[in-house]
């Protein structure tokens, strides 16, 4: 197999050669037909998310065709395409687990992270976590919504019932969620980084009401914002664009510091809260709203050996929508 490696954080990923893995129980082996880019790989990569396995392989937003199975696996899967995200593992023990929070597991593995991911030919997976995706859509499109659509459905659902719903960070995320927005009659309002006239046009073409940059106040106050910018300072900025009772959910796994602000900013029951991971049932829910909301994903696609490229493009806020790696 041929793998993007890195060595360690905060410098380039190298490719290298090893031998195809073997699945372990409960485990499967993909060949990886596609594997988004995502902003928690350059979290990884940067050194922002501490401790991750070394050397690894990152990636996940993975999607692939299942070509082994491990002991315990029904040999049913074998040929089928599933798709592998961020979440990879849990104990199913502990209290999060037993009680349906998965994506809050004392002893969690994360795909590309404390796992190899999908900057590769092959990966191993665990069989459970392992979604059954459809066979004729084209991979490269599907695979953006293993982390980009399942964290901005999870971070939706959080935002509740409101009709305007504010967008900070108009990449990946946003540009999936807002379509799911639009399809259920929401009224989308998209915030870009200052001056990115490029973005703001992308948002408006995909049915947003109004965009704008990230400082600016939107024409009407919004029942709901989601952050998926990795940007402290766009948390008082949206506290003060939610109406009275409104709510602000931070869906990114890091951010910069928060700023300090006034109570005032936070007063008159306005919410703040964030989104940590996801769970096997965010996937259920998501998938068959994706399809029927018509989704299409806006990707750029990049060889295997292009990684760096992609992370660098990633970095730069050179993309709309997202990068895809194809072995």
């Amino acid at each position: 197999m041929k793998a993007m490696i890195l060595e360690r954080p905060r410098t380039r990923l190298v490719l290298v050669e090893r031998p195809d893995p073997i699945p372990g129980s409960g485990e499967i082996r993909l060949r990886v037909e596609a594997c988004a880019v995502c902003r928690t790989d350059l979290h990884v990569v940067d050194g922002e998310l501490e401790h991750p396995k070394l050397p690894l392989v990152p990636g996940h937003e993975i999607v692939g065709i299942v070509e082994a199975v491990g002991p315990g696996v029904d040999a049913s899967r074998l040929g089928r395409r599933v798709g592998v995200p961020w979440l990879g593992h849990t104990c199913g023990a502990c209290p999060y687990c037993r009680s349906g929070a998965e994506n809050l597991c004392d002893a969690p593995l994360f795909t590309g992270y404390t796992r190899d991911g999908g900057f590769a030919s092959h990966v191993v997976a665990d069989a459970g976590f392992a979604f059954d995706l459809d066979p004729d859509a084209d991979p490269v499109a599907l695979a953006p919504l293993l982390c980009a659509g399942l964290i901005g459905w999870r971070a939706l659902t959080k935002a509740g019932e409101g009709k305007r719903i504010g967008l900070y960070g108009f990449g990946a995320a946003a540009h999936i969620i807002a379509q799911v927005c639009v399809w259920q009659g929401r009224e989308v309002y998209a915030f870009t980084r200052p001056g990115d006239g490029d973005a703001q046009q992308f948002a408006l073409g995909l049915g947003a009401v109004w965009a704008g940059g990230s400082q600016e106040v939107p024409p009407a106050p919004l029942d709901a914002a989601l952050i998926f910018a990795p940007v402290g300072e766009l948390v008082p900025a949206a506290l003060r664009a939610v109406r009275k009772a409104g709510r602000v959910v931070c869906g990114g796994i890091h951010m910069s510091d928060i700023p300090p602000m006034p109570y005032a900013v936070l007063w008159e029951e306005r919410e703040l809260v964030s989104v940590a991971n996801l769970t096997r049932r965010d996937a259920e829910t998501f998938f068959p709203v994706a399809r029927a909301a018509g989704v299409r994903t806006h990707t750029t696609a990049y060889p295997l050996a292009a990684a760096n490229e992609a992370l660098a493009d990633l970095r730069a806020g050179r993309l709309n929508g997202a990068a895809v790696l194809v072995p």
